[in-house]
């Protein structure tokens, strides 16, 4: 049939052709696989011992409670372990296993752990730390040689010994084992509540031996009460506070290099803060009997307070300090340049810029 418009003429086949209508054939599939879906092992256990010994990612699908022992042993490197919020468990009466155990006897490596709580039951009774549960949170291995280990965002309660456990180095210039705790807390724990080689945005409180330990420790708070405890020890503290509430010698902060930090001491010749080298802009407050607010070699804009004992007590100099003390020495110091004495006695062999 032919058209004609205009002078134009057009084909009616031309307007109304529909094209191949053969089909494309079988549709394909379109689903996604298990493994693409969620690529890491479900840990489905609820109450028995879990041993993780092949390298992956893994995550709980419940809560874990145990009556004895462990939790979760890792027996081999490149281990991911989320905790996806829930809780691990253990009503042991005697508190001798670990939540989550590093047990390779030649050491973990490459281990990341995160997002759950641990729970246990050990109740400090007036410094004696007794009761069921687990005797660590996370620990490892000792003997073996465990390094790259990570835990974020974690929370403990009630251990016999350790909160979080793990190597660090001790000194300046000594190995490290790139050990990393981070965004997470302690309560109670009879020994250390963290100790790894880098330590951030952590608390850990209510610790027999030392609060928080490690190489360099920054925006965390750590809380010690034993005899000759420490509420955080460091190589190097910054943005960290540290307490000790022990009734004789004790440590808010032991440290070498102190920035911006706050240490407080309630014991007999006890230290709000110790640096063995440098503390800057700092503050001590130690209420105890000889007490010392800041001890260090020298201080730049620091303030301490002691009731009857040092509160600057400083081996080299002193520059832009504020020291108080009640029935003690105000400012100790063998040089001292624009300090103020709000209080108490002085002792400097060198005063420059002040009275």
């Amino acid at each position: 049939m032919m058209l004609a418009c205009s002078g134009i003429v057009l084909s009616t086949a031309n307007i109304f052709a529909q094209g191949v209508l053969t089909p494309p054939g079988a549709p394909g599939l379109t689903m996604k696989s298990l493994d693409q879906i969620e690529s890491r092992t479900a840990i489905t256990n609820t109450s028995t011992l879990v041993t993780i010994a092949q390298p992956g990612s893994y995550y709980l699908t419940h809560d874990i409670t145990v009556s004895t022992g462990d939790a979760i042993d890792i027996t081999t490197n490149g281990v991911t372990l989320d905790l996806n919020g829930f809780t691990l468990t253990s009503t042991a009466a005697s508190a001798t296993g670990n939540c989550i155990y590093l047990a390779s006897t030649g050491g973990n490596t490459d281990i990341t752990i995160v997002n759950g709580h641990i729970l246990s039951s050990v109740t400090n009774n007036a410094g004696t730390y007794t009761g069921p549960g687990f005797a660590s949170g996370i620990a490892c291995n000792v003997s073996g040689k465990t390094f790259n280990i990570s835990v974020s965002h974690v929370s403990v309660y009630g251990c016999l010994s350790y909160g979080i456990f793990l190597p660090a180095a001790s000194s300046f210039g000594s190995p490290g084992y790139s050990t990393l705790v981070e965004s997470c807390t302690i309560k109670t724990a009879g020994a250390i509540g963290i100790q790894a080689d880098t330590v951030t945005h952590c608390t850990a409180v209510d610790c027999g031996n030392t609060g928080i330990s490690g190489s360099s420790i920054s925006d965390s708070r750590g809380e010690a009460a034993g005899i000759g405890s420490v509420g955080l020890s460091a190589v190097n503290a910054e943005n960290c506070y540290g307490a000790c509430s022990s009734t004789n010698l004790g440590y808010g902060i032991l440290t070498i290099l102190a920035n911006n930090c706050s240490g407080y001491a309630a014991g007999a010749s006890s230290y709000a803060i110790l640096a063995n080298s440098t503390a800057i802009n700092c503050y001590g407050y130690c209420t105890g009997t000889n007490g010392n607010g800041i001890y260090a070699t020298t201080a730049s804009n620091c303030r301490g307070f002691s009731t009857s004992g040092n509160a600057l007590n400083i081996i080299g100099s002193a520059v832009g300090c504020y020291g108080q003390s009640t029935f003690g020495t105000g400012v100790k110091a063998t040089v001292a340049n624009a300090c103020v004495v709000g209080g108490g006695t002085t002792n400097i062999t060198y005063k420059y810029n002040m009275p």
